[in-house]
């Protein structure tokens, strides 16, 4: 028994290819249009917060329009729909911020651990008259230094 795919519902497109007998030289489908519809509005009102005027024909705003929309449409596909990629980059937008306060990273020191004797031989670790033990390594860098 072979089973069918469903390769062809994802295939498939709601596509507007233009007016009947003038085909558009682009293929976009109709969430394409409606992304663009809603963004030239938001973007006419945006311009129109900072200058206080309307253009008769929002060229900023229809272009903008226009590079939103592809931005959007290029992480689209059939398992992730358009609404969820806006609400996922809302998301991150919104939350990705750093922290108000700064926060101190844990202090990582030596204070609890000991050391047996028996592992502290003299010819692996020495305590020196200046307060600080040196390997037979460091004991030697600082012959050859003299």
């Amino acid at each position: 028994m072979r089973l069918r795919t469903d390769d062809d519902i994802y295939r498939a497109r709601l596509v507007y290819l233009g007016p009947p007998g003038y085909t558009l030289p682009i293929q976009l489908s109709y969430a394409h249009y409606g992304l663009f519809v809603v963004l030239v509005p938001l973007f006419m009102f945006v311009h129109y917060l900072f200058t206080r005027q309307v253009d008769l024909f929002p060229a900023w705003e229809i272009a903008l329009a226009m590079v939103g929309t592809s931005l959007v449409f290029r992480y689209v596909d059939p398992d992730r729909p358009a609404r969820m990629v806006i609400r996922t980059a809302l998301t991150d937008w919104r939350h990705t911020r750093e922290p108000r306060h700064e926060q101190r990273e844990p202090r990582l020191t030596g204070v609890r651990v000991r050391f047996r004797e028996d592992l502290l031989s003299d010819r692996i670790f020495r305590h020196e008259p200046g307060g600080s033990r040196q390997g037979r390594r460091g004991r030697q860098r600082k012959a050859s230094s003299r």
